[in-house]
């Protein structure tokens, strides 16, 4: 059973899975994970955000009384990885992949609860309009592409351009949350009768 003693801790400093926990009535503090998100050599899109939800998962759980979530979104185009664009440019041509085109973003959700550990991956299908060079160069100059996989926030400014979600739509966004509740529940977690405010305060174990 899950207590108030019992924090579920959120390995991630994004505001997009933070709001999207809240909003689900959750109750999480924040606890960002340091890792290094590089791709290995060979690695599949899959095996590679469920090796670092875990990683994430992993880096913070020191008090084994706490539930961890750890999660790693990707965008995937023709089977390569699309993360986050290095500079104005990369997210340009990013976008003109993925103009006209249905892509797949991929999250991987790990849960971490003393011994207990597990992970699944979402996947959703994600369709945009074709993309003129004037509407990628307006994109990417408005900033939002910065720090995005694939380049562009679905809920953000590039909603104009996503014709069709097959699939979880919060995925998209950074968080699979019914599959993370999920997992949450094979380890034990029970929302309280009386509810209670989502947390989201930074923990200051770290």
């Amino acid at each position: 059973m899950y207590h108030r003693a019992v924090r579920l801790l959120l390995a991630s400093a994004s505001p997009r899975r933070a709001d999207l926990l809240r909003a689900a009535g959750i109750p999480f503090d924040t606890c960002p994970a340091d890792v290094d998100e590089r791709p290995l050599a060979g690695e599949s899109a899959r095996d590679y955000v469920t090796r670092l939800a875990l990683e994430k998962a992993r880096a913070v759980c020191r008090d084994l009384g706490n539930i961890v979530l750890g999660a790693d979104t990707t965008v995937v185009l023709d089977g390569r990885v699309l993360g986050k664009p290095e500079h104005p440019d990369d997210a340009a041509r990013m976008l003109q992949g993925l103009s006209g085109r249905t892509h797949e973003v991929l999250t991987g959700v790990a849960v971490k609860h003393g011994g207990l550990e597990f992970v699944d991956v979402a996947c959703t299908r994600v369709r945009f309009l074709p993309l003129t060079q004037e509407e990628i160069a307006w994109y990417v100059a408005s900033g939002e592409p910065e720090g995005k996989a694939g380049a562009y926030a679905a809920q953000g400014l590039a909603s104009r351009f996503v014709e069709r979600i097959e699939g979880s739509y919060s995925n998209v966004v950074g968080l699979p949350v019914s599959l993370v509740y999920q997992l949450l529940r094979q380890v034990g977690w029970r929302q309280e009768a009386s509810g209670g405010p989502a947390g989201g305060q930074a923990a200051a174990a770290r």
